[in-house]
């Protein structure tokens, strides 16, 4: 996890206030910096802001190599399949960072081969001096982030992050332009012209989320149900194995959901047989004694994981609140209110531990028809079609609050279930075999880990009691805690004036109007490009996005 940052078209001179736009997300590299102006391209610079996972030494980038000194990358990834790259393709490397990768095979083959070829989460910028182009590229889930803001007069700027790019709007003076998020799994070419402004020659789609990118793996064939299992249970596993690639302390989030529970007994079973000179840390987050902590606390037990519990109270949460909607970019209700936990997690991680790298349960619901209201889904094809709309944005959603709050705290999130390999072979089963039933032991996930002893059988069945009435155990839920302390901020006619005011996405709550109140201090008519829609359960007749008003959230 870096952050990379570039600038196309502009006199090197006119960017020296960089502190309002370049050092905006060093939080995303707290290791090392470096802000690059190289004369064999005019006007072009760029930013690197360095987390070392891999190669301490000599992985900082802008990255050159010797064999082709005429091509220079930022690169915010993580490559899982590079030694396999190198051996396939006899590269010799220069360092031992993974991302060398890219350029290698970018030199080689060129930029359509490379992306056929990388296994790996990634956003990155490269630049052909001889060839005069730039190539712009996200992974295809979007686990990465990136933004671009463009002008009409050829002014190209990227980030990870939009509050890297937005103050340059009014600091440039530009007028025609637009900002938003690069699309997961495209590519951009852009002509460098003399003056070094930028000419986008294209705008193309390399990865469609059911046709596969990678050569296919070994696997058990056929569709009995101990040859899927066994093949859902083997390619999770390497999942979560090529994830383990890194020189500092691995660790894991723990919600106690089947999720995340599954992450982490496979991590720490993997730790233990490559020998790992550490335990595996675990965190939990949540209330004293929320159904979260116990579960967590259950599985935590049951692994042998060193347990961690971050407990908050309600001014914790508050206090963090408008830095969490800042940290995130985006007034969605539901990712704004899931990501208050995992931020207060992420700083208690970063303060009083080692770990670096996390792993977590991210993506499972999307691609294994978690969520409750699948069990609403008329037909199978319509939940499958489902998986591919939440695959398809999760880069706004539950993939932005994953990395943000954690990116916040200098710390890379990894997350197993978004497996190109993984996803390719669960989305290619029978879309009935792939959709929840009334019994929630009909889950494919949940089935296929069964019997394996990965996990107690309270966690593979009750799902830490989301169909049990255990959310009552909480004094005060997080979601009254918000609202109750916003509501009093705002009177009913300032959210009937709210729809006038903010058509796009119009807030629906108060809670919603002052997330979106805070959204537009710090990203100001932003929210059409950074949201589209608000997050909300499909085949249900909910107006609020949590899950405890659909009907089967206190099923038995």
């Amino acid at each position: 996890m870096c952050g990379i940052w570039a600038l196309f078209g502009i006199d090197v001179h006119s960017i020296s206030k960089y502190d309002k736009t370049f050092s905006k997300i060093q939080h995303r590299g707290p290791d090392a910096w470096r802000l690059e102006y190289d004369l064999k391209v005019k006007n072009i610079c760029l930013g690197f802001h360095r987390l070392a996972i891999i190669d301490s030494l000599y992985g900082m980038q802008p990255m050159k190599l010797h064999k082709f000194p005429f091509v220079t990358m930022i690169c915010n990834g993580e490559i899982f399949n590079w030694k396999q790259l190198g051996e396939k393709h006899g590269f010799n490397y220069e360092t031992q960072c993974d991302v060398e990768s890219v350029l290698q095979l970018y030199g080689s083959f060129g930029i359509d081969e490379t992306l056929k070829q990388l296994d790996a989460e990634y956003a990155f910028c490269l630049i052909d001096s001889l060839k005069k182009k730039v190539f712009v590229a996200r992974d295809p889930y979007g686990v990465r982030p990136l933004f671009y803001l463009a002008s009409s007069n050829g002014i190209l700027g990227i980030s990870s992050e939009a509050k890297g790019l937005t103050c340059l709007i009014d600091e440039l003076g530009l007028t025609e332009w637009e900002m938003k998020p690069f699309p997961p799994g495209h590519m951009a070419e852009y002509n460098i012209l003399p003056d070094g402004k930028l000419e986008l020659i294209s705008m193309n789609r390399f990865f469609k989320i059911e046709e596969p990118i990678l050569p296919p793996v070994p696997l058990e064939n056929g569709l009995t149900k101990e040859s899927v299992h066994a093949n859902i249970r083997n390619l999770l596993t390497q999942a979560v194995e090529k994830r383990m690639m890194s020189n500092r302390r691995i660790g894991c989030l723990l919600s106690g959901g089947l999720d995340s529970s599954l992450i982490a007994s496979i991590l720490v079973k993997l730790s233990k047989e490559k020998g790992l000179p550490y335990p595996i840390q675990t965190f939990s987050v949540g209330m004293a004694d929320s159904p979260d902590i116990l579960a967590a606390r259950q599985v935590a037990k049951h692994i042998g994981s060193e347990h961690h519990e971050v407990l908050f109270t309600a001014e914790d949460v508050l206090s963090v609140l408008d830095k969490v909607i800042y940290t995130l970019e985006t007034a969605d209700i539901t990712t704004i209110r899931a990501s208050c936990g995992m931020y207060l997690v992420s700083r208690y991680i970063s303060q009083n531990t080692d770990t670096v790298v996390l792993c977590s349960g991210e993506g499972a619901d999307e691609v294994a028809q978690g969520y409750i209201y699948f069990r609403d889904a008329p037909t199978p094809d319509h939940a499958h079609n489902e998986c591919l709309r939440l695959l398809g944005d999760i880069f706004m959603y539950d993939g932005l609050r994953a990395d943000r709050t954690t990116a916040a705290h200098g710390l890379e999130l990894r997350v197993p279930f978004l497996d190109l390999r993984f996803t390719q072979y669960f989305l290619s089963l029978p879309k009935t075999m792939r959709q929840p039933q009334n019994q929630i032991e009909k889950h494919l996930l949940r089935s296929a880990f069964d019997g394996t002893g990965l996990l107690p059988n309270e966690v593979l069945w009750r799902h830490k009691e989301a169909f049990s009435d255990g959310v009552t155990t909480i004094k005060k839920s997080l979601f009254n805690i918000i609202q109750e302390w916003i509501d009093p901020k705002y009177t009913d006619e300032d959210l009937k004036q709210a729809a006038i005011k903010y058509q796009h996405c119009p807030p629906n709550s108060k809670e919603s109007l002052y997330y979106r109140d805070m959204f537009e201090k710090y990203y100001g008519g932003l929210s059409s490009k950074f949201m589209p829609y608000f997050w909300m359960p499909k085949w249900t007749q909910v107006k609020d996005p949590s899950a405890r008003f659909i009907q089967h959230y206190a099923a038995t």
